[in-house]
């Protein structure tokens, strides 16, 4: 059968025929007919059989043949890792580059930005791994209301391994009416149940037995001691010829450690796991790939969906703890027909692994004798204090992994050292008055904060940069919120105390109290500014500085501070000592002219008495 008779367009047929397919494989023989009618396909089949084909294919020509207005998101696949999703966007547009879809990729690690302009120009096809797509959706950056097909690749790890409660927070988004793609290589019976439940009348495609290995991988079994492994794998990775190779450890510690050996060993070499950043882990698998570097150390990562051309090699340094992973990594080579050999290390601690691979596989592994570093500690498991196993390399990484947090910790510590001693240096005058330092303290050299632009300060360095220094003692904080004194006070500071209730201040306040506004011996001060201009004379009166005769009116001389007041006589009034009804007279403050205590430069002259004519 050949791609045409599968009923795919010329467009994809070109495509397919640019990427060097001629024939389809089994799962797209039986998986794109049904896929392109419409309907809910449960694919599984062995790895690097061609999966990505079987449902990207009918995908592409399904979009190709309607159109929807504003260009929505029309298809999506989710993905577990992503350098998978990478890879499947990859794909996409390789196989509908003769077609007017846009298809983008949404992934963890790197910044969001990028990804939502791509999404604002509008996009046909979305991949995406679920945290990154959780994100965009909680942000509303994100529509899949329009939604008309969903894609799970790796079906029975999002479903098994942790992620089977955003496959299902995701289905909740999506629009009840659509067509379902399951693909995997492997479907445990576990979740055989799931599977069926999200999937409506699908039709399943399964090619070969589950879980079964590919027939043209040659695999190998090397008993050998864990401290000989990164021997053992130096010398096969020489001797072999081996012309690239995927190690697979464990923990990321082991990932580091291994790749290092080997460097130290003259192999180049390269580590990839989930503490890289995104950015390394694509550099790594990007170098590989082109064959700058030989051997690439990963974690279970890596082991669903890559796909590397021509891998000759690939080492199980750990045996996995889940059989069906063990499928998986040695499914990186021996793609697309092509041979592969799949060498695995087993030492005392990794029996029970050992067999509970050969049970999924049914199998033995062929063993390898007459190496150099035969097996020779046959000691049982250690355990700890509650009787479980302890496994040495996750030990170790736990112990590396405290090693780092305590580096990282002395590094803060002495960062955070630097920076107070440069945003405030002791020196020997401060430390011995420390109560004038904040007065007395000169501008500081230049140093880091000052070369900082401002907008790129902290808070509390912009509060540094300000002069600011917090008071080291309460002496220096009680002296530094202390109200200043006004400048008037400096002259009179024999008088001036800012307790209320002291005796002075009281007895200014009593006579200001006490003082009279007028007296019957007394007359008003207004009636002394007449008589003083003359005006009680019957001289003429003033009227902006001249006379209403023309002339201009002489100033009378201003009499010494020191002469008695001279009191006219005023008749007596029955009323007038005493007031109305014979009361006293109301008390009232001083206003106008008259200067208050405060005012005065001693308190022993009678303030309250007005100047003399």
């Amino acid at each position: 059968m050949t791609f045409q008779e599968l009923g795919l367009n010329k467009p994809i047929l070109r495509a397919l025929a640019d990427q060097g397919y001629e024939r389809p494989s089994p799962i797209q023989e039986k998986a794109i007919p049904p896929a392109l009618s419409g309907r809910d396909v449960l694919g599984c089949a062995q790895t690097g059989t061609g999966k990505t084909c079987a449902f990207a294919a009918p995908i592409l020509q399904r979009l190709a043949a309607g159109k929807a207005s504003g260009r929505p998101i029309r298809a999506l696949i989710l993905t577990p890792t992503r350098e998978l999703a990478l890879q499947i966007q990859e794909s996409f547009e390789a196989y509908g580059k003769n077609l007017p879809l846009r298809c983008a990729v949404i992934f963890g690690g790197v910044g969001q930005a990028p990804q939502v302009e791509r999404l604002k120009k509008g996009v046909d096809i979305l991949v995406a791994t679920p945290g990154r797509l959780g994100d965009l959706y909680g942000q509303k950056l994100i529509d899949l209301s329009r939604l008309e097909i969903f894609v799970l690749d790796e079906a029975d790890r999002m479903l098994d391994m942790g992620f089977i409660h955003d496959v299902r927070r995701i289905l909740s988004w999506l629009p009840a009416r659509k067509q379902t793609l399951f693909f995997s290589a492997t479907m445990p019976a576990e979740v055989q149940g799931l599977v069926d439940s999200l999937l409506k009348d699908p039709v399943k495609v399964a090619v070969d037995p589950i879980s079964s290995p590919v027939e043209v991988i040659d695999q190998k079994l090397y008993y050998v001691d864990r401290g000989n492994k990164t021997k053992l794998l130096s010398a096969l990775v020489r001797e072999d010829g081996v012309k690239n190779a995927l190690v697979f450890t464990r923990t990321k510690h082991g990932a580091n450690k291994v790749a290092g050996d080997l460097v130290k060993a003259g192999i180049s070499a390269a580590a990839i796991h989930g503490n890289k950043s995104q950015t390394a882990r694509q550099q790594a698998l990007a170098d590989f790939k082109s064959g700058a570097v030989q051997v690439l150390v990963a974690t279970d990562i890596a082991a669903r969906g890559l796909d590397i051309e021509e891998l000759s090699h690939v080492f199980n340094y750990n045996l996995p703890d889940v059989p069906e992973t063990y499928v998986h990594r040695i499914g990186r080579t021996g793609r697309a027909g092509h041979g592969g050999t799949a060498v695995s290390f087993c030492d005392s601690n990794e029996q029970e692994e050992r067999k509970a691979i050969e049970k999924l596989i049914a199998r033995k592994i062929p063993v390898v004798e007459g190496h150099p570093w035969p097996m020779e500690i046959l000691e049982p498991l250690p355990r700890d204090k509650k009787g479980r196993v302890v496994n040495p390399e996750d030990a170790e990484a736990r112990a590396a992994a405290k090693a780092r947090r305590q580096e990282r910790d002395a590094a803060n510590r002495a960062a955070a050292a630097d920076r107070k001693a440069n945003a405030a240096p002791a020196r020997p005058a401060d430390a011995a008055q420390p109560s004038r330092a904040k007065a007395a303290r000169p501008a500081k050299a230049a140093g880091p904060l000052e070369q900082t632009p401002s907008a790129q300060r902290t808070p509390g360095e912009k509060k540094r940069a300000r002069g600011y220094r917090a008071s080291a003692t309460l002496e220096e904080a009680l002296t530094a919120t202390a109200p200043s004194r006004p400048a008037a006070a400096e002259e009179y500071s024999d008088f001036y105390k800012p307790d209320p209730l002291a005796s002075d201040v009281i007895l200014d306040a009593t006579a200001r109290l006490l003082a009279p506004k007028s007296s019957p011996a007394q007359p008003p001060r207004a009636k002394q500014d007449k008589q003083r201009t003359g005006a009680a004379s019957g001289g003429p009166k003033r009227r902006g500085g001249k006379t209403k005769s023309g002339g201009t009116q002489q100033a009378q001389p201003a009499r010494p501070a020191a002469e008695p007041l001279a009191v006219p006589k005023a008749k007596k009034k029955r009323s007038g000592a005493r007031g109305r009804g014979g009361r006293p007279p109301e008390v009232t403050l001083r206003t106008g002219s008259q200067k208050d205590s405060t005012e005065q430069p001693s308190l022993m002259k009678p303030y309250y008495l007005s100047r003399d004519d």
